[in-house]
């Protein structure tokens, strides 16, 4: 479902949204297509490439305001982004993931209600049983501890991006990493409306052995593994 605005366009033209892709072509073009609706608004649109070989950035193209080439790293990506807009709020969005109607009101409502930082809840779709308990688990989480994950479709204030720094620079945990400096400044908004994300990738390697991938690398971040080990761990065991 196309994101519907709401608000005036003058709200909207506060807000950049940044998307990260790598070699994303199959499915970069209706991702996009999407959010035109946003752009007609006045939401400005930043898709930052990472050396893709597929043609994603040429795809981009005519349907973003700007398109950024980078090296590799979605950290890098994202803060790439950023800093190429000049907008007072910014959303990061993964290509995989879909905004909800009323999105950018709601995040702007929770942003002017006195919230540096949010994120949505997730749906993760073409669902399974296990995949509903597993967005169940990541909201409930989420809203436990005040971390958000990529996938959730972080939002916050320029002033409080460049104040912890923007994403750090590191291969895995950048979502994780980020929240936690984030919270020190306050909670986030967790905003019950629901992006969906592709479930292709739970699908394609497995729903049960994803989930305890992902669990094994977070317990070992929290305990103070290096995220460039734990990059090393998520690629060979992908």
């Amino acid at each position: 479902m196309a994101p519907r605005l709401s608000c005036h366009k003058t709200w909207a033209q506060r807000l950049s949204v940044v998307v990260p892709v790598r070699n994303e072509a199959a499915v970069l073009q209706p991702a996009l297509e999407r959010l035109q609706a946003l752009r007609s608004a006045g939401v400005e649109l930043i898709v930052v490439d990472g050396q893709s070989r597929d043609g994603s950035a040429h795809l981009a193209r005519a349907l973003a305001d700007q398109v950024l080439r980078t090296e590799a790293g979605r950290a890098l990506q994202m803060n790439a982004g950023a800093a190429a807009s000049h907008r007072a709020l910014l959303l990061f969005l993964h290509v995989d993931t879909e905004l909800p109607a009323d999105a950018v009101p709601a995040l702007l409502a929770a942003l002017d209600g006195g919230f540096d930082w949010g994120r949505f809840d997730v749906a993760i779709e073409p669902a399974t049983p296990l995949l509903r308990l597993v967005a169940s688990m990541m909201n409930l989480r989420s809203r436990a501890t005040g971390i958000c994950t990529g996938d959730q479709a972080l939002f916050l204030r320029r002033e409080a991006f460049e104040a912890v720094g923007g994403f750090p620079r590191q291969e895995l945990m950048e979502d994780v990493e980020i929240s936690r400096r984030l919270r020190r400044r306050g909670r986030p908004a967790c905003l019950r409306l629901r992006v969906r994300t592709s479930s292709r990738r739970w699908l394609r390697h497995g729903v049960l052995r994803t989930v305890l991938l992902m669990w094994w690398l977070r317990l070992r971040y929290a305990l103070g593994a290096e995220p460039s080990a734990l990059a090393r761990l998520y690629r060979e065991a992908r």
